[in-house]
């Protein structure tokens, strides 16, 4: 599903997005759409296609474990320099 779609820019930063692109992803008319920015470019994605991007990218990664982790070698790092 690697398809490259074109949309003009048009005045007051207008875009109009393809409508086999709209179809594709089933975005109806009133959806809110995502902008993320990353330094490769933008992501334009629905609320729940940003969901399931985050879930995937997390998917067997234990979040809490890595967060503990971290804050402990920061508290280690500010005991040994005090």
């Amino acid at each position: 599903m690697d398809t490259t779609f074109v949309a003009p820019m048009g005045d007051r930063g207008r875009l109009v997005i393809p409508a086999e692109l709209r179809s594709r992803q089933h975005w109806e008319q009133g959806v809110p759409l995502l902008m993320i920015e990353t330094v490769g470019g933008v992501i334009l994605v629905t609320r729940e296609q940003a969901k399931a991007l985050v879930r995937s990218q997390l998917e067997g990664k234990d979040v809490l474990k890595s967060l503990l982790a971290e804050r402990r070698a920061a508290a280690s790092s500010d005991d040994a320099a005090a």
